[in-house]
């Protein structure tokens, strides 16, 4: 698995980065939601950087011009529900792809041990396809896991692109042992931060994406 982290050069991209860590932008639920969306067009233009192109001729009111275009069949998925501001993100670059959409949430099992549930996935058939994965934030690695391997049960794709704002060393190296043997997949990371706290929660980090984009969510535990 090849690992790219965009944040090793500077770009516009550390303007989106900081105004969605901010405590205080991250209040203008709308702006977090733009953010996130302005990472994953940003993303996704990098992206299209590494796929592949076929020569094509246009013709204009004068004349024909010879352009190259995107030759690759597109699956774009995402993890319910903080993944979609990112996901429409790609899709504003992407805009001819198919989409593939998953839930996958984080619970702690009978022996105290964090765990994620899958119940849900629409999607096409990815066989001989270009998947790319988005989800905001890699904090241990185990929810793009999942999902990637859920999308595997529709096909094989030709390459995998995993695409996240925020990762973690750990959230990378349970990528790497978990694909260790998967030399089409390239990992994808607007930053990466240092540590996981008890909660595992990326630190600095920003929270809760799903929270910021949508509002709390009401927990069963919680309702009386």
């Amino acid at each position: 698995m090849k690992v790219i982290n965009l944040s090793e050069h500077n770009s516009v991209l550390n303007q989106y980065l900081r105004e969605i860590r901010d405590v205080e932008i991250q209040k203008d639920r709308l702006r977090f939601r733009r953010n996130i969306e302005r990472i994953g067009e940003f993303m996704a233009i990098e992206v299209s950087k590494t796929l592949n192109y076929e020569h094509t001729d246009v013709q204009t009111p004068l004349g024909v011009a010879p352009v190259n275009t995107i030759s690759d069949n597109l699956v774009l998925a995402t993890i319910l529900r903080a993944g979609l501001p990112l996901h429409q993100g790609f899709l504003n670059i992407f805009d001819n792809a198919e989409n593939a959409f998953l839930s996958a949430y984080r619970r702690v099992n009978d022996k105290g041990e964090l765990e994620i549930v899958a119940e849900y996935m629409a999607a096409p058939a990815i066989d001989g396809k270009t998947l790319i994965v988005v989800d905001p934030m890699l904090a241990t690695g185990m929810s793009m896991e999942v999902g990637y391997l859920a999308l595997l049960r529709h096909g094989k794709p030709t390459h995998t692109h995993l695409c996240c704002a925020i990762a973690t060393p750990k959230s990378i190296e349970y990528m790497r042992n978990a694909l260790k043997d998967s030399d089409d997949v390239t990992l994808w990371c607007a930053a990466v931060d240092p540590i996981l706290n008890d909660k595992k929660y990326i630190v600095p980090g920003l929270g809760d994406a799903g929270d910021l984009c949508y509002g709390t969510k009401i927990h069963l535990s919680d309702r009386s």
